[in-house]
C-alpha cells in the first residue's frame, strides 16, 4: 500500500512524554489504573520476525527513530523481565513487507531485568488504506507475558494531521497513545511508550484444541473460515497471518481494539454434535448481524 502523504519530521513537537495510562505518580512508585488500551491487530502481522532491535535499512532512508519504554506489571510499579515485544510497520513509502524472508520493518525484542525495550528503527508515514482513508503514521506493538493478556495495540504521533480523519487513532482510547517526537541522544529522534499490563482470562490447551480447525457455513455457500492457535490464543487466519482474539469466558472470544462501539465476537457452542460457531458483527445504528459456521470434520 502506497503513501499518499508524507510527514516531515518539522511537522512532529520536540517535547519528551511517557504515555502510560491513567496514573500519578506518588514520589515513589507510579499508582493507579496503567493499563495500555489496545489497538486493532491489522492484516499485515507476521509472526516469527526475527529477534533483533535495529530494524534500520540504510539504503531505504527515512527518518530514524529511538523506539524505546518500559513494561510493567499491573501494579504499574514492578518492572517485567522478559517480556516479548514484536513491532512492525511500513516502510518510508507507506509498504508493508508481508511476503519476503527479509521481514523489512519487523523485529522482536525482549525487556531486560529492568524491563526497559528498545528498537533502532524509522518514522513510519500515513498511507492509503483503500475506501478514502488514509491511515494515520503508527507502529504496531504485540507485547506477551507470562500471566497476562497478550496486548496488541497501535502508537501514533502528535501533529500528524491524519489523525482525526483515522477511525482508530481519533478514538478517545488512543489520546495515551499519541507520542510526541523528542530529540534525543547524537541529535536523534527518540519516541517512548511505557506498558501497563493487565491480566487475562486463559483457556485451558485442551479446551482450545477443541476449537481450532476449519468451518464451513451451516446453510448456503460462503467462504469457509480456519482457526488456530498461538501462545494459547485464538487466532482466525487472513490473508498475511492471521487475526487474534481475546477470551472473555463462557466460550466467547472478541477481537480486541474497537473503541468506536462496533463488536466482533465468536461464540462456540460445543455441545453440540459438531462444534458450531456464531460470529457476531455489531455496528452501531445496526441490528447484530449473526452467521453460523459448523466445524469441518
Amino acid at each position: 500500500m502506497k503513501r499518499r502523504k508524507f510527514i516531515q519530521s518539522s511537522a512532529m513537537s520536540v517535547v519528551a512524554v511517557s504515555s502510560f495510562g491513567f496514573i500519578q505518580f506518588d514520589g515513589k512508585k507510579f499508582i493507579g489504573d496503567c493499563e495500555t488500551t489496545t489497538d486493532i491487530l491489522g492484516p499485515y502481522y507476521r509472526p516469527n520476525s526475527p529477534v533483533r532491535s535495529n530494524l534500520n535499512i540504510p539504503e531505504k532512508g527515512g527518518i530514524p527513530i529511538h523506539l524505546t519504554g518500559l513494561v510493567l506489571n499491573q501494579d504499574c510499579a514492578t518492572p517485567y523481565k522478559n517480556a516479548k515485544v514484536e513491532l512492525w510497520h511500513c516502510d518510508a513509502e507507506g509498504v508493508y513487507d508481508n511476503s519476503t524472508p527479509a521481514y523489512n520493518y519487523r523485529g522482536t525484542g525482549f525487556t531486560n531485568e529492568n524491563g526497559e525495550y528498545a528498537f533502532e528503527t524509522i518514522l513510519p508515514v500515513p498511507y492509503d488504506a483503500g475506501g478514502g482513508m488514509i491511515r494515520a503514521a503508527h507502529y504496531h506493538l504485540m507485547i506477551t507475558a507470562d500471566g497476562y493478556q497478550t496486548l496488541v495495540t497501535q502508537l501514533y504521533f502528535s501533529g500528524d494531521e491524519n489523525i482525526k480523519n483515522d477511525t482508530w487513532a481519533s478514538n478517545d482510547a488512543a489520546k495515551n497513545r499519541i507520542l510526541e517526537v523528542t530529540q534525543g541522544r547524537n541529535g536523534g529522534k527518540t519516541v517512548t511508550f511505557n506498558v501497563g499490563l493487565a491480566k487475562k482470562l486463559s483457556m485451558e490447551k485442551a479446551s482450545l484444541d477443541k476449537l481450532i480447525g476449519a468451518y464451513e457455513p451451516e446453510y448456503g455457500e460462503g467462504t469457509q473460515i480456519e482457526l488456530f492457535q498461538k501462545e494459547g490464543k485464538l487466532w482466525k487466519k487472513n490473508e498475511v497471518f492471521g487475526d487474534a482474539y481475546d477470551y472473555l469466558g463462557d466460550n466467547i472470544f472478541e477481537y480486541p481494539g474497537l473503541h468506536d462501539g462496533s463488536c466482533l465476537r465468536i461464540q462456540f457452542v460445543p455441545e453440540s454434535a459438531n462444534v458450531k460457531m456464531i460470529l457476531h458483527n455489531f455496528q452501531p445504528g445496526s441490528e447484530i448481524q449473526t452467521k453460523t459456521f459448523v466445524k469441518m470434520s
